[in-house]
């Protein structure tokens, strides 16, 4: 069975998305962390995305465990 990935957080901060996808890990969630950022220019995004599977496990480990205010 092929896995679909979906986004669960993005942000311009390669640091941030780390932060993120450690945290998924160790919710056994197994997060990638996708470049989007265009090397040339220094502009876009970081995105951390999960199995489809997971993707609603990952969004309220997000909301409960993560604030970067």
């Amino acid at each position: 069975m092929r896995k679909v990935w979906q986004k669960v957080f993005e942000d311009t901060s390669a640091h941030r998305a780390e932060i993120v996808k450690a945290i998924l890990e160790g919710e056994g969630l197994n997060p990638v962390i996708v470049d989007l950022k265009d090397s040339s220019y220094h502009f876009g995004k970081f995105e951390v995305r999960v199995d489809s599977m997971h993707v609603l496990e990952a969004i309220r480990v997000i909301k409960k465990e993560i604030n970067f205010e």
